[in-house]
Formats: C-alpha cells, structure tokens, sequence
C-alpha cells in the first residue's frame, strides 16, 4: 500500500503560497540547531579569549548556510515537493550548491581549531581526520566533482527518488546525502585549512570552480531533455487539474536547476578570488617581516675619525662570504637593492 503523500489536499500551487506555506522537519530543524549551536560555541569561546572571529563569516554560515537547509526541508518547497517535480529539483539544488557555499564561507574548521585547545583529544582527533587518507580522498577535486554529479544523476535515474518520495526516513538521507556530497568540494576550497593538495593553488581553484559549474550544469541539461519522466509513475498518479503536465513540469524543473546552478557559479568564484587576495596579503606581510628582521641584523658601518694609513690591498673576499642579502637572487635581494641596501622600501 502507498503511504499518503504530505502533499494530499494540498490548493493550487502559486507564488503567495509557495512563501507562506511551511511544514516542520524535526531531523533537518536538529541538524541546523546542533551545526548553529557548535558554530556559536566555537565563536563564544575565541571572544572568551579576547579574538575576534569575523563577523562577515558567521552571517554566511546562519543565513545563507543554514537558512538555505531551513528554506529546502520546511518552505512551500518543502511541502509541495511530493506534488510537482519542479519545487524537489529546486529543493535538491539548494541542498547540493547553496547551502555548501554559505557553510563554507564561515570556515567552519578553522573556526573549530582556533577554538580547541590545541592538546585536547578532540583537537588531536579533528586534526587527524583532516589529515587522513579517507577524508583527503574524498576531497581530492576530481573526486569530490564526479561525487556530485554521480549522486545526482543517481537520485534521478534510478529508482532512489521515487522510493525516497515513498518513504520519508529515506527522503531524510538523501537531504543529507545532498549536502555532505556538495560540502566535498566546496569547503576544501574556501577554507583555510590545507585541505587540498600542494598543486592546488588559488588559480587552479579558481580553474576547477569554472570546470566545477560546467559539470553540475550537466544534471538540469539531463532532466530537461531526457524522453524518461523523473518519477513518473508518482507524479502521474498524484496528478490534478491545475498543475502542469509531467512532461512541463519536468522541463521547468530541469530550466530551474540549469539556472541555479550557473547562478551559484559566480558567488563561488568570487569567494575563491577573496580568499586568493587574502592568502597573498598573508604571504606579503610575512615576507615583509622577514626582511625586517634580517636587515636588523645588518652591522652599521663604522666611521674612522682619522684617516686610516694605507695599506696593502686586500685580496678579494669569496662571493659567498658576502652577506647572503646581497647575492640573492630571489625578491628579497631585489627587494633589498632596490631600497639602496639599507633597508626596506616603501
């Protein structure tokens, strides 16, 4: 027997009721209270300490991360996904791309290591984990795109979304499954924790992000043009007057994740840049602070109140001999001789 779906006597679906029809999801309202709850601690605890954890990312982390879970799982989205195809595209969307992005434009595991004690056991847990094969694997950028793209088309086309319809437990684990899945490649991107490889720098992130948008484009393009209906036999059967054919309502689904997933692509850009230019103004402010400190050690030359009576000439020092700050070659020499050799230039 099919259960009831939660959409039974539900009115026609327009946009006033789409933003004012809501329905509460006790699994997703206690993972967004328990992520919410670890995030506030974590920023509680470095203020404790007197350090500031930016305030920029803590919104991006509430409002568009976990306002984006809250929107997917118990907005009109929510409660018409059983009666048309195109709302539960959107919701999945929103799982898979927006809500990664707003958790991971908090930093939520540099946020964690700051706030742990570095000797703690659980510090020393978090800190393996991150650095063990499994986790880095899965996070691998080749790996973590074709893992998205692989659990979407699977949800689509194969039994998983209609037995996931049937069956709520279920439909909970693909929600999860939708955001764990887009957390694999976008937090390791955004974070500042090395998450990636050594070859991994900012322009190759920046490379893999347009290569990342043209991949998860692939999954509307599918929906739209594919002669099979997503579901068919479930939407067919819950059919009524008012709502678009299965065939319309499939290719605005399709439109709609095409769309959202090109529109997510820009915004992940730029935070990819951001981090780009704050991880070269890192690198400058040390470098500067290198050189500080190696031309304080420079000995001031002394000045002889005589004339010192000639002397022989002396044998050339060996080029190696020579303060290591004057042969080099790289930008801290060049950097040093363009100051005049006696200190650091503006």
């Amino acid at each position: 027997m099919t259960p009831t779906p939660l959409s039974a006597g539900l009115p026609e679906l327009t946009a006033t009721r789409l933003a004012d029809s809501w329905q509460l999801d006790p699994y997703a309202l206690a993972l967004v209270l328990l992520l919410g709850g670890l995030y506030a601690w974590g920023v509680v605890r470095l203020a404790r300490r007197g350090e500031r954890w930016p305030l920029a990312r803590s919104a991006a982390f509430a409002g568009l991360g976990l306002g984006a879970i809250v929107v997917a799982t118990m907005s009109g989205l929510a409660v018409y996904d059983h009666e048309l195809f195109w709302p539960a595209a959107v919701q999945n969307i929103v799982l898979d791309l927006i809500a990664p992005l707003g958790l991971a434009l908090g930093d939520p595991l540099a946020l964690a290591l700051r706030g742990l004690d570095d000797r703690s056991p659980t510090a020393r847990r978090l800190r393996g984990a991150l650095s063990g094969r499994p986790l880095r694997l899965l996070t691998f950028p080749l790996v973590s795109t074709f893992l998205v793209l692989a659990s979407e088309l699977a949800i689509y086309f194969t039994p998983y979304f209609t037995t996931a319809l049937r069956h709520g437990p279920l439909h909970e684990l693909m929600y999860l499954q939708l955001l764990a899945v887009g957390t694999l490649f976008v937090l390791p991107m955004l974070t500042r924790e090395e998450l990636l490889p050594t070859w991994c720098s900012h322009p190759v992130r920046a490379l893999l992000v347009l290569v990342d948008g043209l991949v998860d484009s692939v999954p509307g393009i599918v929906v739209m043009t594919s002669g099979t209906l997503v579901a068919g036999g479930w939407y067919t059967a819950h059919h009524r007057p008012w709502d678009p054919s299965p065939q319309r309502d499939q290719m605005i689904g399709g439109g709609l994740m095409l769309t959202l997933a090109e529109l997510v692509g820009l915004p992940f850009l730029i935070a990819v840049f951001a981090e780009w230019v704050r991880s070269e103004r890192g690198r400058t402010a040390a470098l500067d602070a290198r050189l500080d400190r190696e031309l304080a050690t420079v000995p001031a030359p002394a000045t002889p109140s005589t004339p010192a009576p000639p002397t022989a000439p002396e044998t050339p020092q060996p080029e190696l001999t020579r303060p290591w700050w004057e042969t080099d070659q790289g930008e801290v020499g060049e950097r040093y001789r363009r100051g005049g050799g006696g200190g650091r230039r503006g």
